[in-house]
């Protein structure tokens, strides 16, 4: 009896060793003091991690919230997928490092409604141990944990534990809802769906603050996640490499030096081209048939009862699951003659090629449908920083939050609609310059004069 008590007290105590030992280390306040003593300062830098589960390249909002960070003095550890080339300057600064995650087998992705349900769970799976081998043991403990949202699953599960133990405070920069997301996929009734919700609305309620795109996105999460942590609404706002090119011979100069653009160099410079430009993610909540459908609808037009329309050339930037679906639907609408006034185009720009593109283009395009009608496309923000005019799908809540009708931009609710606009705006050039106006005032506020008053109020980092 007595052998067995203590091989069991053995058997215990080896184990709470084991954990202990295992344990992640934890934030100690004032840890950073010896390097600020090298550079002649006693005052800590303030540390923050953050998390993004998807490309790093791809997610600006997270990018800037790490060059304002560091540009007041923190240090920043970015953790990402590592699939296109992030901004020079997160690159560049000394205050940024990277690290990158383990991108899961690509077997794990795939677009079958079927499989998905069976790959779903075998990638979160993967994504889970390499999230806490990184957050809880390659990485250092931070004061704070910014965590991208969505995805959802499993981010914020393991960031939450992670900074329980780690003493880090947790805060989520809301972009949308995870499950919303999901719904697309499955279906607002599928039992994944309906776990995901639950999910999302108990692991956010361990977050120290939140922040969140628009105040329609502010008021649900009060409303219907009922949290009692501080939630600032954080709106978008270009970065400075986003700004107008006003001379109207350097905008075309731009144009013509792309090789997307060079067989219509003598029509930029005739002025009888107008060149649209859309981002898009090529998935279900951008539906691009809308705009190939507008686009039809102008070319037929432009052939036969409105022949004093200008041709147009629609350049298309970003990558995602959707894109060799649509383009083959392009190259037969092209084989069958029905874009015989409009060229569409493929482009995967560099930071300041992109930023000069939308500068110099004459009108953007947003088919960002919005998965929870809360959120907010970023692609539109940053035409605005380069004063350029948009069109957007409208029928979502938190539209007039970032579009004023009229003024900086238009909207629409179908592919007629889409049409419509681009035949009045094309069509007549004091409206597209009145709306070009609009988006260069627009311009003028900025990332950090939205920034500095939320978040680095928050994380206690100013200028």
């Amino acid at each position: 009896m007595i052998d067995s008590v203590l091989n069991i007290a053995f058997c215990l105590s080896t184990a709470i060793t084991l954990v202990i030992l295992f344990l992640p280390s934890q934030y100690q306040p004032g840890t950073s003091s010896a390097t600020n003593a090298q550079h002649g300062s006693q005052k800590p830098k303030t540390s923050v991690q953050i998390l993004v589960l998807g490309d790093i390249g791809r997610s600006p909002r997270m990018q800037y919230h790490a060059l304002s960070i560091a540009n007041r003095g923190g240090q920043v550890v970015i953790i990402g997928y590592k699939e296109s080339d992030p901004h020079p300057d997160i690159v560049s600064h000394p205050n940024i490092s990277i690290v990158p995650l383990h991108p899961h087998p690509a077997i794990l992705q795939t677009s079958n409604k079927l499989l998905f349900t069976i790959y779903g769970p075998l990638k979160v799976l993967f994504q889970i141990a390499c999230l806490w081998k990184c957050l809880a043991y390659t990485t250092k403990p931070a004061r704070w944990l910014l965590v991208q949202n969505p995805p959802s699953i499993p981010s914020l599960a393991i960031a939450s534990i992670v900074c329980f133990l780690r003493r880090t405070r947790l805060v989520i920069d809301w972009h949308n809802f995870g499950y919303s997301i999901l719904a697309l996929k499955l279906g607002n009734s599928h039992p994944l769906v309906k776990l995901s919700i639950w999910y999302e609305k108990f692991f956010c309620k361990s977050a120290t603050a939140h922040f969140c795109v628009t105040n329609a996105m502010a008021t649900v999460l009060k409303r219907d996640f009922a949290l009692q942590a501080p939630v600032l609404p954080l709106h978008d706002r270009p970065a400075s490499h986003f700004h107008p090119i006003v001379e109207l011979d350097v905008r075309r100069e731009f144009l013509a030096s792309l090789p997307e653009t060079k067989t219509a160099r003598s029509s930029l410079a005739a002025g009888t081209l107008r060149v649209l430009v859309s981002s898009t993610s090529w998935t279900a909540d951008e539906d691009f048939s809308i705009l190939i459908d507008a686009l039809l609808q102008y070319s037929e037009l432009a052939t036969t009862t409105h022949p004093q329309l200008p041709d147009v050339l629609a350049i298309i930037t970003g990558k995602g699951p959707q894109k060799e679906m649509y383009l083959k639907q392009i190259v037969a609408h092209e084989q069958a003659g029905k874009l015989q006034r409009v060229t569409i185009r493929t482009a995967w720009l560099s930071v300041p090629d992109y930023a000069q593109l939308l500068a110099s283009a004459a009108l953007g395009v947003s088919l960002h449908t919005s998965s929870s009608g809360v959120d907010l496309p970023m692609k539109v923000v940053d035409m605005f920083g380069a004063g350029l005019p948009v069109v957007g799908w409208s029928q979502f809540e938190a539209w007039p939050e970032l579009v004023t009708e009229g003024r900086n931009g238009m909207g629409f609710g179908s592919s007629a609609e889409l049409s419509d606009r681009l035949v009045l705006l094309f069509g007549d050039d004091s409206r597209l310059e009145s709306l070009r106006v609009g988006a260069q005032k627009e311009s003028l506020w900025r990332w950090e004069d939205e920034w500095d008053p939320i978040a680095g109020s928050l994380l206690g980092l100013h200028y």
